[in-house]
Parts: structure tokens; C-alpha cells; sequence
């Protein structure tokens, strides 16, 4: 089994903003697969679809971006998902837009939503794929410019990086995750 969350807010407010990137993620996912997520428990919104013979769960938490780990855990425990069959996707300050990176461990960044997936399952040893959203210009502040949406400027750059943010995750359900790295980290 294997499970690929996006991080981000519930709610319409919230819905196109930057730090939504991991939902829009999921939602190019379940477009490819023609997926809906139509089941909500764990405080989350998921579904799950047998691709290459396994059993591979989508996740939204519906908790809110700084808790996002009380859903993620819940889910892994019930339906018992070993935490190297989990990839965490989200975005990224420190990455300009369009950019995407994937790691196989590492420190939440100042990043409260995996800082608190960190602090649930009790571990850094978990995969993610970071998407860029750059730094905000002052005077504007990290809070406002993340619950911010994407400029029109920036809108190609973003779906790029959605694109291979899910090209990545349909390759790794294939391959070794190494292996997805070596790919898309020298594209971006």
C-alpha cells in the first residue's frame, strides 16, 4: 500500500491559494486517474485506487495546514501504511515558483504542516515533494502572502510545477523513489 497526501486548508477561502499547492496536486492526481475523493474520515478527505496491482490511498486533511498530522496518522494506522510507502506533497518558501524537489527525509523548514506530520509520526524519515511558492516581497508578511493566491505572472510556472509534481508521484508508484528523485530533481 501507498498513500500521497497533500497539505493544505480546507474551504473555499482558501482553495487557490499558495499554500494549497499540495491539495492542487492531489486534484491533478485524481484527474489523471479519474478519481474523486468520496470518502471522509481521519478528518481528512481521501480515496484510495488498486494502480500496478497495489492499493495507493489520496489524502486531503481536513484539519487545517498546522495540524495536518492528526489526520495523516490516523489513516497510516488504520489501514497499517508503512511510513516508507508515504509521500507528503507541499509547498515551499525557499523554492521559487515552478520548482519542484523531492527528498526522502529532512526537517520541517519552519513548514507547520510537517512540522506537525514530524511530530505525529514521530519520525523525519517520511518522502516529500516540495513545490515552490518563493518568498514574499515586504511589506507583505509570510502569513498574508501564503493564504494569498498565485499572480496571473506566476499561474503557468505553478501548474508546470503541479504537473510534475504528480508526474513524479505516478512514476514513483512504479519506481524506486530514488530513482523519481535522480528524474525530476534535475528537471527543476
Amino acid at each position: 500500500m501507498k498513500c500521497i497526501v497533500g497539505l493544505g486548508n480546507p474551504g473555499k477561502k482558501y482553495e487557490k491559494t499558495r499554500h494549497n499547492i499540495g491539495f492542487m496536486a492531489i486534484d491533478a492526481l485524481l484527474d489523471h486517474y479519474q478519481l474523486t475523493l468520496d470518502k471522509h474520515k481521519f478528518n481528512g478527505d481521501y480515496t484510495f485506487h488498486m494502480i500496478n496491482g497495489e492499493k495507493v490511498f489520496f489524502l486531503k486533511p481536513q484539519t487545517f495546514m498546522n495540524v495536518s498530522g492528526e489526520s495523516i496518522r490516523p489513516l497510516m494506522d488504520y489501514y497499517q501504511i508503512d511510513i516508507e510507502d508515504l509521500v507528503v506533497i507541499y509547498d515551499d518558501l525557499d523554492l521559487p515558483v515552478g520548482k519542484i524537489r523531492l527528498r526522502e527525509t529532512g526537517g520541517h523548514g519552519g513548514h507547520n504542516g510537517i512540522r506537525s506530520t514530524i511530530d505525529h509520526l514521530g519520525t523525519k524519515q517520511f518522502k516529500r515533494i516540495r513545490l515552490g511558492i518563493d518568498r514574499p516581497k515586504p511589506p507583505l508578511t509570510v502569513v498574508n502572502y501564503v493564504l494569498g493566491d498565485f499572480t496571473r505572472k506566476q499561474q503557468p510556472a505553478v501548474e508546470e510545477s503541479i504537473e510534475q509534481a504528480r508526474d513524479a508521484c505516478i512514476a514513483w508508484l512504479d519506481k524506486p523513489f530514488v530513482d523519481v528523485m535522480t528524474a525530476f530533481n534535475t528537471k527543476a
